[in-house]
């Protein structure tokens, strides 16, 4: 009886573990399409993640659905139950399970953070070239071509993106596929959240630093970059596209772009407290008014006719 117990607990094991992989696996299909070669190491780690929660909660809803079923009492039944008072050696196994789950769960994400060379939280981020993203797409493109770097600025309520090398300003962000990337964050005001969901990457941005960022695009098309911080009425307006483009394409936007007049960009955040400003009824609450649109030589496109 004993050793039929023992291999039914284990046939229900290898399901439930059977059945959690595919969840897991899954999982890779519930996120954005991964646009950074940071993202496929994020995405592995929340793929584990979801493969070990569901392999718990597999392991407790079919305890507890089979204790119902199996150990109900009769309908008459009104007697106490054994007078148990503890059982040192399970008491033992459902602490050092969850310390032990705990542990790997922690050795495991330190070990996706030394791949992306994200620092500890007492110091300024600052993602290096990842260790262990053997992708060949990356790898090549990296080993020929320095970093790009494109300066980030961030205020109530616009981004405005400055590359150096050309003389360009932009409050759309372009970046180049397969080539590392190195921003320099800086907010003109208050905490900013540099947050693009495709790139599974966040960096708060703090007053008086500048931050270096770096990552490397793979995958073309057409991204959302958001403030993931509150920083003000507005901060849900600072919004603009992220176009990561061939080599090819991108260089011939810088020109373009460079042999644009720089004008007036037009800022969601600033129309809006117009119109509100305007409007006689009282909203009832307060706000600093939006920082002056920026002057660029290219405008997002929903922010041009």
């Amino acid at each position: 009886m004993k050793i039929r117990t023992i291999l039914t607990l284990v046939v229900l094991a290898i399901a439930n573990a059977a059945i959690s992989w595919w969840v897991g696996q899954q999982a890779y299909h519930w996120l954005p399409p991964q646009a950074s070669a940071e993202s496929k190491l994020v995405d592995e780690l929340f793929s584990f993640l979801v493969t070990l929660g569901s392999f718990i909660f597999l392991c407790v809803t079919g305890a507890v659905l089979y204790t119902v079923a199996v150990h109900r009492v009769g309908r008459y039944d009104t007697s106490d139950g054994p007078p148990i008072e503890g059982n040192i050696p399970l008491e033992i196994v459902w602490t050092a399970i969850p310390i032990a789950l705990v542990i790997w769960i922690a050795v495991y994400s330190q070990q996706i953070y030394e791949k992306m060379a994200v620092h500890g939280p007492m110091e300024l981020v600052h993602l290096h070239n990842p260790i262990g993203i053997e992708a060949a797409y990356a790898a090549p493109m990296e080993a020929m071509s320095p970093p790009e770097e494109i300066e980030v600025h961030s205020r109530q309520w616009v981004w405005e993106f400055r590359y150096p090398g050309q003389d360009v300003t932009s409050t759309e962000l372009h970046l180049p596929v397969d080539r590392r990337v190195k921003l320099a964050l800086q907010t003109e005001d208050v905490i900013h959240g540099f947050y693009i969901p495709a790139f599974r990457l966040k960096q708060d941005i703090i007053p008086n630093k500048v931050i270096d960022f770096e990552f490397t695009p793979i995958r073309e098309g057409k991204y959302r970059l958001r403030d993931s911080q509150y920083s003000g009425t507005y901060f849900a307006a600072m919004q603009t596209d992220v176009v990561v483009q061939s080599e090819a394409d991108y260089q011939t936007w810088l020109a373009q772009a460079a042999k644009q007049t720089p004008v007036t960009a037009y800022n969601r955040a600033a129309a809006e407290y117009t119109r509100a400003s305007e409007k006689r009824i009282n909203a009832g609450w307060k706000t600093v008014p939006p920082a002056p649109a920026p002057i660029v030589n290219y405008a997002a496109e929903e922010g041009r006719a």
